[in-house]
């Protein structure tokens, strides 16, 4: 079991891992404004963590496709009350933010990882090396206002390895406990683009890095389901989730956390050989 420490704290991370979502907003997709009370978010967490997460990622602005950006009071102002109320020793605690002042503000209240949705922002790399902390790496194409109008791409998979590997001597040279890229389901993506890159996620491994996915609940799925209400989608995100664990993703971005955890435990019980990257 890989054992890293972050922001002086020291984990296990047991593969395939539930990063379970926290959405501290009252405008996320799926469930905007259910979490915007701490004491909700903070059973919400503990529950997560007992249903099978051992990440909790979580996001003070909301970057479903049309939103608009907060400003840093406002994001801080979601944040911190839940984060400050959480354990930093139990388990992992993710920063979902494209902000290097709200990335420091929660790295000081004991955040494990910053998850960059803004592909590689300088400082909060620099953050993650002075605070020593995991970092999550996303593709996205354009930001959260534009993205989904016309997304392009001459070849998605071969594209965003590309623009992975652009960024991998520099985050090498950090000396970070531990990164992850994710190719940004969604994120700048047709629905042919992320079929291709859920397809094709063997294409991203690295010695460099981990994968994580998170596709959990995205209008993709209504597009092959005809799921307009996200809370219906729960079988095309557990059904993505083993797509990804087959293609050795190490870490699954979740809303439904009992249910993936449920559904990769099996799946990694049934299917995987016993020289699987997931066996301890």
């Amino acid at each position: 079991m890989p054992r890293y420490e972050f922001n002086g704290q020291a984990f296990e991370l047991r593969y395939p891992a539930v990063m379970g979502i926290l959405n501290l907003t009252p405008d996320s997709f799926s469930d905007g404004g259910s979490f915007v009370d701490p004491e909700v978010a903070l059973e919400h967490a503990l529950s997560m963590v007992e249903e099978g997460a051992q990440i909790i990622d979580l996001g003070g602005e909301s970057t479903r496709p049309g939103s608009a950006p907060v400003s840093e009071q406002e994001e801080l102002a979601r944040v911190l009350p839940t984060l400050e109320k959480l354990p930093v020793d139990q388990f992992v605690l993710s920063i979902d933010t494209t902000k290097p002042a709200v990335a420091q503000a929660a790295l000081q209240a004991g955040a494990h990882v910053i998850n960059d949705v803004s592909g590689g922002n300088p400082e909060l790399l620099d953050l993650a090396q002075r605070y020593q902390a995991g970092f999550v790496l996303m593709h996205a194409q354009g930001c959260p206002k534009n993205m989904q109008d016309k997304p392009e791409y001459d070849d998605v998979v071969g594209e965003i390895r590309a623009f992975f590997d652009e960024k991998k001597s520099d985050l090498i040279e950090r000396g970070l406990p531990r990164i992850w890229i994710d190719p940004g389901i969604g994120f700048g993506k047709s629905l042919e683009h992320n079929l291709d890159l859920m397809g094709n996620l063997s294409a991203f491994k690295d010695q460099a890095w981990g994968i994580l996915v998170g596709s959990s609940r995205k209008s993709w799925i209504d597009a092959l389901c005809d799921a307009p209400d996200p809370s219906d989608r729960l079988g095309g995100s557990i059904a993505s989730a083993l797509c990804s664990l087959s293609h050795g993703t190490e870490i699954i971005r979740a809303h439904d956390v009992k249910e993936t955890a449920q559904a990769l435990q099996v799946a990694k019980e049934l299917a995987l050989s016993p020289h699987s990257p997931y066996k301890d």
